[in-house]
């Protein structure tokens, strides 16, 4: 019996799609001369929409993370619609990773922790090596006490990311909403994130995976060559 295998995900596809070609369209086509505020607004939100689409029917592989970026483009729209204040924008930034910080820590009491979707999923370790392996040492109960760990680590990292986006948000959006003015802010948003808030945020989650891989050497007794998907069996 044979599995298939996901299709890998495009990562340059991803950025543009869900960076470059929005923060272009708000910075630059949002104007009455071209687009105008609200057009310029839904058709920057449709293209991150349109791929998560896409992506979806391609890989036929979806997610909780990818579930809740999508609900966030869609808020957004609906927000630049009824033209809140950037407050109500910096609080929806701030939302989504709380919802995600929140949900890892309430999945440790669920049978399969978020954590186990987002870092130890057959994506990235070799799932069944390592849980023979464990199995074999009888490091089990440790081994959930190290995903346990994990979560805690991982759902301080988006919290924290959370106050960094509201705090962004509060900087830069400043103009008032349903204007061109705004939507420039808003693709500057975008772009900022990146070195603001994404980068930070991927530090501290690969942070956490590194301790999750070097506590999995010591229970498993395997090397990191081992434990990661498609290395020598």
């Amino acid at each position: 019996m044979t599995s298939t295998t996901p299709k890998r995900e495009n990562l340059l596809i991803n950025l543009i799609c869900n960076l470059v070609v929005p923060s272009i369209i708000l910075m630059k086509f949002s104007g009455d001369r071209w687009l105008g505020p609200i057009w310029g607004l839904v058709i920057a939100l449709a293209f991150p929409v349109g791929y998560g689409i896409y992506d979806f029917a391609a890989r036929r592989k979806t997610n909780f993370l990818s579930i809740v970026g999508f609900g966030s483009v869609l808020l957004s729209g609906g927000l630049g619609v009824m033209k809140v204040s950037g407050f109500w924008f910096a609080v929806k930034e701030a939302a989504v990773p709380s919802v995600i910080g929140l949900a890892v820590l309430l999945s440790l009491r669920a049978k399969t922790p978020l954590v186990r979707e987002l870092i130890f999923n057959d994506q990235i370790v070799d799932v069944p090596r390592v849980e023979a392996a464990l199995a074999q040492r009888q490091n089990q109960r440790s081994f959930e006490t190290l995903l346990r760990q994990a979560s805690i680590w991982l759902a301080c990292a988006f919290l924290g990311s959370a106050v960094l986006n509201f705090g962004l948000a509060r900087y830069v959006l400043r103009s008032p909403a349903g204007t061109p003015e705004f939507n420039a802010e808003l693709g500057r948003m975008h772009l900022l994130s990146w070195p603001v808030i994404v980068v930070p945020s991927m530090a501290a989650m690969m942070l956490v995976f590194w301790r999750l891989i070097k506590g999995l050497t010591s229970l498993t007794g395997l090397s990191q060559d081992e434990i990661f998907r498609g290395e020598t069996k």
